[in-house]
């Protein structure tokens, strides 16, 4: 007897990976992978970063959105140090972020080193053993913290690599693109696309340093960035701040 579903009907969903940190960027990929259609593998690393808030967010994101699997993976950079997360280095406060500052080309303490390339690189492993040709990232190029790893010539740098490094891309079974759907939108035009995609802000966090609680401190580069962001897009931050934000 034969199916009277058609051949798309009955086509199983193109697998992706998304790098999913709990925080706003990362959630609002993750709900855009969602949209197109992807069944969805993320990916969260603990690696020595000062708070765990983050991580229990991405569970709780990658739990509500109904991802295939989340893959949660410990690795150890604070052997290294380098950085405000992973030493014992003061997290910047109180930066002025705008353009024009003095500081708006520094690559500020909280800049972990090559971290987005140790990510994209468990992300390159996954998407070869799950059979995804697309690894999203949520890294931006206009409303950031000045991160070298975060620039479109990396990004296509890493993507070149990643077809000439896997078995997939040398075979020519799979060609590998890394997506970075926010690469060039201001903090308020992803705020604005995440909120029609039904993203819960409320569920993220984006803070270097909470409080003991898990409140935001408002003074960090991504807290300053998240509430321009809001402003700017005319909604309310959900989240909850110390302080003079509160």
């Amino acid at each position: 007897m034969k199916s009277a579903s058609s051949p798309a009907q009955s086509k199983s969903p193109s697998p992706a990976v998304v790098l999913l940190s709990g925080g706003l960027d990362s959630t609002t990929v993750l709900a855009i992978a969602r949209s197109e259609g992807f069944a969805v593998h993320t990916l969260t690393f603990r690696y020595g970063q000062r708070h765990s808030a983050e991580i229990e967010a991405a569970k709780k994101i990658a739990r509500s959105a109904g991802v295939v699997r989340h893959h949660l993976v410990e690795i150890d950079l604070t052997l290294f140090g380098g950085s405000a997360l992973t030493a014992d280095i003061p997290v910047p406060k109180d930066r002025d972020l705008r353009p024009s500052s003095s500081t708006a080309n520094e690559i500020p303490a909280t800049y972990v080193p090559a971290r987005n390339t140790i990510f994209l690189s468990y992300a390159l492993a996954l998407a070869e053993v799950v059979g995804a040709a697309n690894i999203f990232i949520g890294v931006n190029a206009l409303d950031y913290s000045g991160y070298p790893d975060c620039r479109p010539e990396y990004i296509h740098a890493f993507e070149r690599m990643a077809n000439l490094a896997t078995r997939a891309g040398v075979e020519g079974k799979t060609r590998l693109t890394i997506r970075t759907p926010l690469i060039s939108l201001t903090k308020a035009a992803i705020i604005r696309l995440g909120a029609s995609l039904g993203v819960d802000y409320s569920a993220t966090t984006s803070c270097y340093d909470p409080g003991t609680h898990g409140e935001a401190s408002g003074r960090c580069d991504a807290c300053q960035l998240r509430l321009k962001g809001f402003s700017e897009a005319g909604l309310e931050d959900p989240i909850e701040y110390g302080g003079a934000h509160a």
